[in-house]
């Protein structure tokens, strides 16, 4: 059957693509959702003058912001309507899952099924909800005082009025995107939510290429530098991908069974463990959890005076993370390897997997069914995380390296988002060829059955 599989693979050609309608119908879709969801970036705030915000952004560049600024294609620096992204949601999700590890009620709603699943969705987004209600009064707040020291004022008419508009808007922008998420997993290709993301962070590419060309035309920038980042770039990326296709495939051995001709062999299949199981989940939950505190840091402090000692504390909390900063490093990887191995036990049981192995009849050679294997599986999950904790730590730490030192903001900040971009192009093409292979598949059968009608 495997090789079966890896020959119908192989054959994928455009002439398949062609005639897979449903498929051509989902990428349709999902382009034209990306396409809005771009739109909606050139969307302002209702109350905020673009013009004054673009140039007081440009004043202030560098710092966290820029990151959250990148994950939002830019929406931050035009402040519009989806500023936030889908960030708030990435952030409930953590709190949620963490609390579904901690808490024994939440813990019985997630072996419940599906509708245990819906419900702790249910609480993400009232989560999100409040979090984006919260960011975005500071951000709102932080946009009255953005640039007053310069005589220019970002906002229109301050006031209560604008700060409770620019929070309802950030929370519908928001909830839309969660909602356009969900219809590019559900009627699309790929996962919706990643997929904004990665088409925010696209968007940033052409300026980046831009303004390293131009450096090196003006000769801000070297020849050697430009090469070596392209160098980086392309190393970094194929670097990644082998990284996400490589997997530890475990033999698991099945009885013989009797049949109607005589006793078949026995079967052997593969239990494949991927080196990197929790995908770009582990930057994204770290990225989100350095931007939550430090967003809300960076706007309220410009209403704060720095003589005050909670202005001071602002300042120097802003300073000490910084891209390139050791403690923001820090940090960063420290909360990279945790989300690692907290997200590769979420999504992997070793005690449910070794009980399915049981039920259908399967064992690894050489250890005993049971709990003997649940152990096993959980003692080389827990090896290869470690290989793949330390992949992803040095994917995003070394551009962040590459940015102290050279002090270019790279479109790829902090590697996270050069993974994200890599890992969601390799799942969606992987799901394309799913889709290409039912439909070949599809073709066949469909073909075999006119055949026996024939005869």
């Amino acid at each position: 059957m495997a090789s079966r599989a890896d020959n119908v693979a192989s054959n994928l050609s455009l002439a398949n693509f062609s005639k897979a309608t449903e498929l051509k119908n989902r990428m349709w879709f999902t382009i034209g959702a990306l396409v809005v969801f771009r739109f909606l970036s050139f969307v302002p705030l209702p109350g905020v003058n673009p013009l004054i915000l673009e140039s007081l952004y440009s004043q202030t560049r560098g710092g966290i912001l820029d990151l959250f600024n990148t994950f939002s294609g830019g929406s931050l620096e035009r402040m519009s309507l989806i500023a936030l992204g889908v960030m708030p949601y990435i952030t409930a999700s953590i709190v949620v899952q963490l609390a579904a590890s901690l808490h024994p009620a939440l813990a019985a709603l997630k072996k419940e099924g599906e509708s245990g699943r819906k419900k702790l969705n249910q609480y993400t987004r009232y989560g999100a909800v409040a979090l984006t209600a919260i960011q975005g009064y500071f951000v709102a707040s932080g946009l009255e005082a953005y640039g007053a020291s310069s005589g220019l004022q970002a906002v229109v008419i301050p006031g209560m009025m604008f700060r409770i508009g620019a929070v309802i808007s950030l929370i519908g922008g928001t909830m839309f995107l969660l909602w356009l998420g969900e219809q590019i997993t559900a009627r699309g290709i790929g996962n919706g939510v990643s997929l904004i993301i990665m088409a925010g962070i696209v968007a940033q590419m052409p300026t980046f290429i831009a303004n390293l060309f131009e450096g090196g035309r003006s000769g801000s920038i070297s020849g050697f530098v430009i090469v070596g980042l392209i160098a980086l770039l392309v190393a970094l990326i194929l670097f990644i991908t082998f990284m996400e296709r490589a997997q530890r495939r475990l033999l698991v051995q099945y009885p013989k069974r009797a049949s109607a001709r005589g006793m078949m062999q026995a079967d052997r299949s593969h239990l494949p463990l991927k080196i990197n199981t929790a995908g770009v989940i582990p930057p994204i939950f770290a990225s989100s959890l350095l931007l939550l505190p430090l967003t809300i840091s960076q706007f309220a402090g410009k209403s704060l005076s720095p003589d005050s000692t909670a202005g001071a504390f602002v300042v120097s909390l802003n300073q000490y993370l910084r891209h390139g900063q050791p403690l923001y490093m820090l940090l960063y990887a420290a909360g990279i390897i945790f989300f690692a191995f907290f997200y590769t036990a979420v999504v992997f049981n070793p005690e449910e997997t070794s009980e399915n192995l049981k039920r259908a009849g399967g064992f690894i050679p050489g250890i005993r069914p049971g709990k003997n294997t649940a152990s096993y599986l959980d003692y080389v999950l827990t090896r290869i995380t470690v290989i793949g904790a330390a992949y992803i730590t040095i994917v995003c730490v070394i551009p962040e390296y590459v940015i102290a030192q050279t002090g270019m903001r790279l479109f790829f900040a902090g590697g996270t988002s050069l993974l994200i971009v890599v890992n969601v192009t390799v799942d969606t093409i992987t799901q394309i060829q799913s889709h290409l292979l039912a439909h070949q598949y599809g073709d066949l059968i469909k073909k075999a059955k006119l055949k026996g009608r024939l005869r």
